[in-house]
């Protein structure tokens, strides 16, 4: 990354794409505009997580009219997180503005957050949303998902909490050092520490998502099972409930069979009883499970992401891909 070093500039904005042909246009005359009320030296860096449209196609063009666009296109779907660390990787700026695509944060907010970071001298400046949007159930889920992360994790992140941020060179570089396989990255914005500041946003709500309520509970467990170990913990107690209250009534039917001559009859219960018991014990084993999977996938070292192709135009202002 030494060349990244070397042609530094004051602002990079990093963005992902996944089915995000039809943004793409909008989203660079935007953020070109609020990126030239801040600085003029900047740079617009889009990375492509193996999206199936035109999305890359799109930002390729974009390449061949300006110097300033960069495409980073890897080689197959990772998920947006990890594209994420990958363009903060490839981020030459002193400031990354880090923004979904998708227009429902609006680019042309950046010199807020450029504002509030100069006026805070925060390194971190992050979007809050105002109102979440969506429907009901939407909207109950998000709120659940972030109450049950931060009962049970060691790290607490901010409700309604958007991509959109503005972060400071160290900071970003404190980011890359983090580099877990399982990762949630909402969880790893407030890990890195440093001085980090809330901003009211509105964002905007559009119909369709490529998170899917599977994706959701997947992130959830991810989640969860990444920043805590309290689960393991939970199960525990779990088993120590059960054994004492297995041996009280062990010891009141030997009691009731010496001393009052009392048999218990019922196979219902019976049957109901080793049902919960081996509920109780699939589901502390498919816990464990879980962490154990974790430390499969870690101990593995395979590679985070691969890139296929970078472009960007050389200094003889020819498109390359690298």
């Amino acid at each position: 990354m030494d060349s990244v070093k070397e042609k530094q500039v004051d602002l990079s904005i990093v963005t992902t794409m996944y089915y995000s042909e039809s943004f793409i246009t909008e989203f660079y005359r935007r953020s070109s505009e609020a990126a030239a009320a801040v600085s003029a030296s900047y740079e617009i860096v889009f990375v492509n997580d193996g999206s199936p449209d035109n999305s890359l196609e799109n930002a390729r063009a974009l390449v061949e009219k300006d110097a300033r666009v960069r495409v980073i296109d890897l080689s197959r779907n990772f998920g947006q997180h990890r594209a994420i660390m990958v363009g903060l990787e490839y981020a030459r700026g002193r400031h990354v503005f880090l923004i979904d695509c998708d227009l429902e944060e609006d680019p042309l907010k950046l010199p807020e957050f450029f504002a509030e970071m100069k006026k805070t001298k925060a390194d971190v400046v992050y979007g809050v949303e105002n109102d979440r949007k969506g429907g009901v159930v939407r909207r109950l889920g998000g709120a659940w998902f972030w109450y049950f992360f931060n009962l049970v994790s060691e790290v607490s992140v901010i409700p309604n909490m958007i991509t959109s941020r503005i972060m400071s060179r160290r900071y970003v570089d404190a980011l890359l050092r983090f580099r877990d396989r399982e990762l949630f990255i909402d969880g790893i914005f407030f890990l890195a520490g440093f001085s980090q500041i809330p901003m009211m946003v509105e964002k905007k709500g559009r119909s369709g998502s490529s998170y899917t309520f599977r994706k959701r509970i997947s992130l959830l467990v991810s989640a969860v099972t990444s920043f805590s170990s309290k689960p393991l913990v939970f199960v525990f107690y779990i088993g120590l409930a059960i054994s004492l209250i297995a041996g009280i009534e062990a010891m009141i039917l030997i009691i009731k069979r010496l001393f009052l001559d009392e048999y218990l009859l019922g196979w219902s219960s019976v049957i109901v009883s080793i049902w919960l018991m081996g509920g109780i014990g699939i589901f502390c084993l498919g816990l464990i499970g879980i962490y154990l999977a974790k430390v499969f996938q870690e101990v593995k070292n395979r590679p985070l992401s691969i890139i296929r192709d970078i472009y960007e135009k050389n200094a003889d202002d020819s498109p390359a891909g690298n």
